[in-house]
């Protein structure tokens, strides 16, 4: 009898044969193999899916700066309301990622579609519940938020868009949820890419009245986004009725399972809290931060929009991580799903430790290229500067915040999250702005001071270990 010969392992592909599958669509189970490689496969196509969202950030506003201090302002204002919704849809659509890639983790396609299902059900319900509302009371919210009469008359238009219409971006978050979930990141970047995409060509146009298009000023905007994200929300659900390798809803698929709804319900509703916390948190901010004048709220709101340039390809890599955690928990490979988020928090540490070094020794010149206002620049670029030395802190706890996601247990973070924002840093800000010299530059510090402690125990928490126990 001949010796059997030892066996060889398969040979791993190229970096770049790795990056072109990664944008073309990977059929990896993500539950073996390389580790590394299953995280440049997931990372890849998520961080390019929220490179553009947060380019689309940045150009928004690089355009609407060009309308004066009032309508950044406008924005500012808006969005601090429409985080709200942010909160519904991000905090759903973890709760979706989780309960899919769990499913999809113990190879069982036919419960992932039907949690998809319900997730859709949810959203479509929460997208009318609150749309209907915000469109009607608009010039009332913004009032409330401490607008002047002349900044009500000029964004009431921008901001019944925007809040009115918030379920395009609820459905558009939750659709990507489901692939993201089932490991099809390369789908959910080409689906936002779609949405975004169109929103930077109708930008202008709408904004100015280029061409055809009528020129809506701020107004134009609103309505770019709503158009292009409606248009990605259609293409979403035509992908998930036409099927892919990994999720296909299916007809039968399309009926009220209360066991799962409820499932469903009970873990987004702390992730929605948590989310909750989390932005109602801005909102104090934008709060404290419009008691020193338009100026300062311009440029309070410039400064976060380019810092979510950067945040948003590092939250890319969170996303990953909550789909690695939850395939492997589901596979039952709690050791791998810990792996993976301690690699992942070092990569997105690295990316953004050298842009913030960038951003303290450039904040000047990078800001100018969205705004030019003489007392709007230095407030910007000093945020800017001062957001930038927490850049690493950020980068651990938003990795460990998305791998408690990627476990099912939202109610982790939404605790971090509650005392890290609500008991300290709007009291920190709070106190920093009104009883020291700092003025606005306290509620820039609070902001990094607050991170810094959510990361730090965020880790604390997680290496403690009891996420791997979560049931979903």
């Amino acid at each position: 009898m001949g010796t059997p010969s030892p066996s060889v392992s398969a040979p791993q592909p190229s970096l770049w044969a790795s990056v072109r599958e990664a944008l073309r669509g990977s059929h990896q189970d993500y539950t073996a193999g390389s580790l590394n490689r299953a995280i440049l496969l997931l990372a890849i196509p998520m961080v390019l899916e929220m490179v553009l969202e947060s380019l689309f950030a940045v150009v928004d506003v690089f355009w609407v700066g060009r309308l004066g201090a009032d309508a950044v302002a406008t924005v500012g204002l808006t969005e601090s309301l429409l985080s709200l919704v942010f909160a519904i849809g991000i905090g759903l659509s973890m709760s979706t990622t989780a309960m899919v890639a769990r499913r999809v983790g113990e190879k069982d396609p036919e419960g992932a579609a039907v949690a998809g299902v319900h997730a859709i059900f949810l959203g479509l319900l929460i997208s009318l519940a609150v749309g209907a509302p915000c469109y009607i009371f608009a010039p009332q919210l913004l009032a409330l938020m401490g607008a002047s009469p002349s900044l009500v008359a000029t964004g009431t238009g921008y901001a019944r868009i925007a809040l009115g219409g918030c379920g395009a971006v609820v459905m558009l978050f939750l659709n990507n949820a489901i692939f993201r979930g089932a490991g099809d990141a390369a789908i959910a970047m080409r689906l936002l890419w779609v949405s975004n995409i169109l929103n930077l060509i109708l930008d202008p146009c709408l904004i100015f009245g280029l061409g055809p298009f009528p020129k809506l000023g701020v107004t134009g905007a609103a309505l770019a986004t709503f158009s292009g994200r409606s248009i990605g929300v259609l293409y979403q659900f035509y992908r998930l009725l036409k099927g892919t390798e990994r999720i296909h809803i299916l007809l039968r698929h399309v009926r009220v399972r209360t066991g799962v709804l409820w499932r469903l319900v009970r873990v987004s509703i702390t992730g929605i809290l948590q989310f909750a916390i989390a932005h109602t948190s801005w909102i104090a901010m934008v709060r404290i931060i419009s008691s020193y004048g338009a100026d300062a709220l311009a440029g309070y709101t410039v400064a976060v929009r380019i810092l979510v340039f950067i945040l948003l390809p590092s939250w890319g890599l969170s996303n990953a991580a909550a789909t690695l955690v939850g395939q492997n928990l589901g596979a039952k490979h709690p050791e791998r799903a810990e792996r993976s988020v301690w690699r992942t928090g070092l990569f997105n540490m690295l990316f953004l430790g050298l842009i913030g070094v960038f951003f303290i020794f450039f904040a000047t010149p990078v800001v100018r290229l969205f705004v030019g206002a003489p007392l709007v620049v230095p407030i910007a670029a000093s945020a800017l500067r001062i957001f930038s030395y927490g850049n690493m802190a950020y980068a651990f706890g938003m990795v460990m915040l998305q791998a408690f996601n990627g476990a099912g247990d939202t109610v982790t973070p939404t605790i971090v999250n509650f005392f890290g924002f609500w008991m300290f840093q709007i009291p920190l800000a709070w106190w920093l702005a009104f009883h020291t010299r700092l003025h606005a530059k306290g509620v820039f510090f609070a902001v990094v001071m607050s991170e810094a402690a959510i990361a730090a125990a965020s880790m604390l928490i997680f290496r403690r270990g009891k996420w791997k126990s979560q049931k979903i």
